[in-house]
């Protein structure tokens, strides 16, 4: 059930408390927007989203009547550097809706959420080639505070 936020905005939640899928006639519309950020995603979407929620990963999606317009997939992670951090491992917006606020109402509501598990950090890495998407976090208040260092090992 949407959450209206005063907007034409409103907030779904597609997973429960424990990761179950809530929502997955949500889930299903908002695969070809998260496809748009996470391309390589599996043909079975939902097989891997479940697995995803079932390893501590949340999902919420902004809609407007029976349209997604983004989506933030999330998680709570507790480590020794920084404490308790809302960890946001997508956060994509529909490219036909970008500079509409819907980045913004997004992470808004992660922001608020944040707090409210008395988190103490919100934390979320993006590639280096999504300048667009970086001036965006800019503007929004996040920065920079280290560099993310891996190894391909498939």
């Amino acid at each position: 059930m949407p959450v209206e936020f005063g907007s034409s905005l409103a907030l779904v939640e597609i997973t429960g408390e424990r990761g179950e899928i809530v929502a997955p006639d949500w889930l299903a519309r908002a695969e070809p927007v998260h496809r748009q950020l996470r391309d390589h995603l599996p043909a079975d979407y939902a097989g891997r989203l479940a697995t995803v929620f079932a390893n501590g990963a949340r999902m919420s999606v902004a809609v407007a009547g029976e349209a997604v317009r983004g989506l933030a997939v999330w998680r709570l992670v507790e480590n020794t550097y920084e404490g308790r951090r809302l960890y946001v491992d997508d956060l994509v917006t529909d490219a036909a809706q970008r500079s509409r606020g819907v980045g913004k109402f997004l992470l808004a509501q992660l922001e608020a959420r944040a707090r409210a598990l008395d988190c103490d950090v919100l934390a979320l890495d993006s590639g280096t080639q999504r300048t667009s998407a970086h001036r965006f976090y800019f503007r929004e208040g996040l920065a920079i505070p280290a560099f993310c260092f891996r190894k391909t090992l498939k």
